[in-house]
């Protein structure tokens, strides 16, 4: 049941169904709020929707139901500096203009995953691709908190090697 008050939705009803429809949703001028934690990344060079777009990118490109969208926030926030901006604001344009092409107002409004996708082969030769998904290989994967989703235990040279320590023992195969 949802909770109106006299100019209509409240706040927090608002924000609940925005959650429970997986959007990111603007917090307030320069923040992001994500859906599946509490969390949210500021932005200072580039706008929010640079920024929920790298992110939806960055899901695109790398994806991984079990690895919440605060590591893929952590993965493209290097995006966001005065460096970077013009690359950034270009590329998420030629992305959005793709979109259009595509049938979509924004790469964004594309709902399904394989359109998204679609979305992005059509500039994979770009540099702001490039860019983007080369940085997204060290920015995510580099997250020691992601590495137990994926089983990964670090490096093992300090811990006497790989042969001593179960190396073999994948139940998995």
């Amino acid at each position: 049941m949802t909770r109106l008050n006299k100019q209509g939705l409240t706040r927090r009803a608002l924000l609940s169904r925005a959650v429970a429809a997986g959007a990111l949703a603007v917090a307030g001028p320069g923040f992001i709020a994500a859906p599946d934690a509490a969390w949210a990344v500021e932005v200072t060079a580039i706008g929010e929707h640079e920024m929920a777009t790298l992110l939806q990118m960055a899901r695109d490109i790398y994806p991984h139901d079990r690895v919440g969208d605060r590591f893929y926030a952590v993965a493209v926030k290097s995006y966001d500096t005065a460096e970077q901006k013009q690359l950034v604001t270009e590329g998420i344009a030629a992305l959005d203009a793709a979109a259009r092409q595509a049938g979509f107002d924004t790469y964004l409004a594309a709902g399904w995953e394989d359109e998204r996708v679609a979305i992005l082969r059509s500039i994979e030769e770009t540099p702001f691709f490039q860019t983007v998904r080369g940085g997204l290989v060290t920015g995510l994967y580099n997250q020691k908190d992601v590495w137990p989703i994926f089983g990964y235990e670090g490096e093992s040279f300090s811990k006497g090697g790989y042969i001593d320590r179960g190396f073999d023992d994948i139940d998995w195969l």
